[in-house]
């Protein structure tokens, strides 16, 4: 182990879905080019849920970055989260390059989340982690304004 490598030069916020109040549906972060990391985790995020709501997200593959060919990752989707138990929640799915259908070109990943019944407060960040070149933070997607430390 490195102690001299921070975290940040490890792992890139390669996509968001901002915090908001996200009525009973579905959204799908932006694609991303998995095949510059050997890891990528998503990091889902609920607050307070609408009564009887429930949350579900699952990591998708693709063949570019338009989502063509779009496909679930087979078992990397989180238990269904619900009102009872679910608020202030956090849940990780992470993959590896084993898990892609890389040999059909599905070199492309995103996030999909679901909120069902009633509108709830949710967020999600998608990361990549082992880069396989440096520097990381050229991976960063737009939103990341400042980097300390």
């Amino acid at each position: 182990m490195n102690l001299d490598v921070k975290l940040q030069e490890q792992l890139a916020v390669l996509a968001t879905l901002d915090p908001v109040s996200q009525a009973a549906s579905t959204v799908v972060s932006s694609w991303v080019l998995a095949k510059d990391f050997h890891n990528i985790v998503a990091l889902i995020q609920t607050g307070v849920l609408g009564a009887s709501a429930t949350v579900d997200a699952k990591m998708r593959q693709a063949t570019d970055a338009s989502g063509t060919g779009a496909k679930d990752i087979a078992g990397h989707a989180i238990t269904q989260i619900v009102k009872a138990s679910g608020d202030n929640k956090q849940a990780l799915i992470e993959i590896n390059d084993n898990d892609l259908d890389s040999a059909n070109n599905f070199n492309y990943v995103a996030l999909s989340l679901t909120v069902g019944t009633a509108a709830s407060i949710v967020s999600a960040v998608l990361l990549g982690g082992n880069p396989r070149f440096a520097p990381v933070s050229g991976y960063n997607q737009a939103g990341v304004v400042q980097i300390i430390g």
